[in-house]
């Protein structure tokens, strides 16, 4: 039978994802599952150079019995092996440390009569534990299942995986592990607790001639460093500690690649506008989408530092004990430790985090989690907080080695998690529900990080970022370019008429006159008339009305803040000037009524807390929508957040003016 797909399955924390990876590379994509949110990524590998594969990666679970909306897809996936898009084979990961635990599923799926091969993963590990297992003594319990040995670190027993896919041949059981309607107990919880314990039972049977393990209380490298980093106290102070250096290191070694790219596009948008023949185009190219696009741009080293160091927490283990330690936190503010993976996975985008809390089981617990996530500072935001850290923040040191930029990136972030908490308290008492939460977690073995891996997943961040955030900005900044240009009436134009015109051998009063000129044509424009518009209800927090536009199209994504400025700021820019940075422009900026910089400290404030609150992005609020199948949360999400997020700058302006 010709294998033309597979499905890989297994517990969590098993090497499931690190075989994935190993098989596919680069070659990956992200989807839904049809009909549902759950995530689902699927890829091509060569079995050889006639055969190819594809491979869906199924989420992490520990029963066929569904606890969550992960597990329930899981279930309707292998309980369905009719459909026409059925693999035809299971490639069922094993972790061989821990085979109690996972021969449980597995002699589930056995008994389902599916298509199975056997990988038995984690070699490494259980070596190191010193553990021995028999591959021929587990094969006689489950006949007609290849068993392979793979490790997805090294990518050893590869090639024996690959040829056991080649000569894969499924056959009908003759008898069943345990016998047991599978189905028909789908929800009968006694049912399913009577079954597990009979599969348990024969399990140590088979264990009892299949695997070797040494004595008990063997301390090993994981139990000495847990010891330590899941202590009440040290666990905290070291959590904390490693946050603080990710935030230093992203200001510290991003600059120099930022500068670079930032002078890149400004010398491309120079050279466009003076080499292209003069007239709309070339305007819309050099003061519109290439000002815009390089707005985002620039900030891929901050972003792509932000995922390197969040896989590589995930890589080594650390993760799983951030949500152990984190769970004695959550539970005074109505959450538990399953809410740090959805919280966590905001810091590099509320979407994932969001739906990754379809994993809790309590739905009290799983809404508060979702209304929270949000204001956990994603990576949209970190080109937004950079600009105006850089704005109005001073480059200077603080204890001899902290860098002040840093330390102020870091209090940003420490906000969002602290307001997230007492919005959680909030909703704590404002939902109401009989569940009761608990946390089932296995924390795996420290590991050192696979580089090829993290790259993989910087990479693939970083490209799902800039394409999705690219689209936008452009339309965006054509948008916007197009608002600034023109306007309704020739009211600028009558304006500019009666303004005494320099000789133009007097090059210094041509330039102010040409600054001049720009300003009052982006003021009259509907750009300018928008933001007179609502300026009024912006003042307040410090924001003229170029701010306030940038503000109104933010709310589409927030990263697009960056952009605005930029194109708010370029069109009508001398060719002279072309190649400052945006940074340059903004901090020249006076308000003409006060004669003061426009971008202060208070004003700069002001907006960076605005954007540590705002919910300032609709595909979130799509996602939300969906997770909850109604349109009332999100739009609660969105009045709550903008609420705390005009209160938390107008405070923040007035005490810093």
């Amino acid at each position: 039978m010709e294998v033309k797909h597979i499905a890989l399955i297994g517990n969590p924390n098993t090497g499931k994802t690190s075989l994935f990876n190993l098989l596919t590379g680069l070659n990956q994509q992200v989807g839904n599952f049809p009909g549902v949110t759950v995530e689902k990524k699927s890829g091509r590998f060569q079995l050889d150079q006639n055969h190819s594969v594809t491979v869906t990666d199924l989420p992490g679970t520990y029963s066929l019995f569904p606890r969550s909306r992960d597990e329930k897809v899981v279930y309707d996936f292998l309980t369905k092996k009719d459909t026409a898009d059925f693999p035809e084979a299971i490639a069922v990961v094993v972790d061989a440390s821990n085979l109690e635990r996972n021969l449980l599923f597995f002699s589930q799926l056995y008994d389902l009569g599916l298509p199975l091969i056997m990988v038995l993963s984690m070699t490494d590990v259980a070596e190191k534990r010193q553990i021995r297992y028999s591959s021929s003594g587990i094969a006689k319990h489950f006949p007609g299942v290849p068993i392979v040995a793979v490790n997805g670190r090294s990518g050893e027993g590869l090639t024996d995986l690959k040829k056991a896919i080649l000569k894969f041949e499924h056959s009908p059981r003759l008898e069943k592990f345990v016998d047991a309607d599978l189905i028909a107990i789908e929800n009968d919880e006694a049912a399913q607790t009577k079954d597990a314990e009979l599969r348990f039972q024969k399990i140590h049977y088979v264990l009892k001639t299949a695997i070797h393990r040494p004595a008990e209380n063997v301390s090993t490298f994981s139990n000495k460093l847990d010891k330590l980093l899941v202590h009440p106290i040290a666990g905290y102070a070291i959590f904390i500690a490693v946050l603080l250096i990710i935030f230093q290191f992203i200001f510290n070694f991003a600059n120099v690649p930022m500068d670079f790219i930032d002078g890149v596009f400004g010398d491309f948008s120079a050279w466009v506008g003076n080499t292209l023949p003069a007239g709309v185009f070339t305007d819309l190219l050099s003061e519109g989408i290439i000002p815009g696009i390089g707005g985002v741009v620039v900030f891929i080293p901050q972003i792509a530092l932000l995922f390197f160091f969040l896989a590589l927490l995930e890589e080594t283990g650390y993760m799983s004990r951030v949500v152990f330690i984190m769970d004695r936190l959550m539970r005074p503010f109505g959450l538990n430790g399953k809410s740090v993976v959805p919280m966590m996975s905001s810091v590099a985008c509320a979407i994932p985090g969001v739906m990754s809390a379809r994993n809790i089981s309590s739905w009290k617990d799983r809404m508060i989690t979702i209304m929270v996530s949000p204001l956990m500072s994603c990576s949209a935001r970190i080109p937004v907080y950079t600009l105006l850290i850089n704005l109005v923040i001073p480059d200077q040191e603080v204890f001899g080695f902290f860098n002040l930029k840093g330390l102020v990136l870091f209090g940003l972030y420490s906000l969002g998690v602290v307001m997230a908490l007492l919005m959680a308290v909030v909703m704590k008492f404002i939902l109401k529900s009989r569940d009761k939460s608990f946390l089932l977690l296995e924390l795996p073995s420290y590991k050192f990080p696979r580089m090829k891996y993290v790259g993989i997943l910087v990479f693939e961040k970083v490209r799902v970022f800039i394409w999705d955030a690219g689209k936008v900005i452009l339309a965006i900044s054509i948008i916007l370019w197009a608002l600034a240009s023109y306007s309704p009436n020739d009211k600028a134009e009558r304006i500019i008429a009666d303004l005494p015109k320099p000789l133009l051998q007097d090059s210094l009063a041509m330039k102010e006159y040409n600054v001049m000129v720009a300003s009052i044509e982006l003021e009259n424009s509907y750009m300018g008339i928008l933001g007179k518009g609502i300026e009024p209800a912006i003042r307040p927090l410090g924001y003229d009305w170029k701010m306030g536009i940038a503000l109104l199209t933010s709310f589409a994504a927030r990263e697009v803040f960056v952009g605005s400025m930029a194109t708010i700021y370029s069109v009508g820019v001398e060719d002279d000037e072309e190649n400052r940075q945006l940074i340059d422009r903004l901090r020249n900026q006076v308000n003409p009524d006060t004669g003061e910089k426009v971008y202060n400290l208070a004003s700069g404030g002001s907006l960076m807390i605005f954007y540590v609150f705002a919910m300032q992005c609709m595909a979130t609020l799509a996602v939300v929508k969906r997770e909850t199948n109604s349109w009332k949360w999100p739009i609660i999400q969105l009045l709550y957040m903008g609420v705390l997020a005009y209160l938390g700058a107008f405070i923040t302006f007035t005490l810093l003016s």
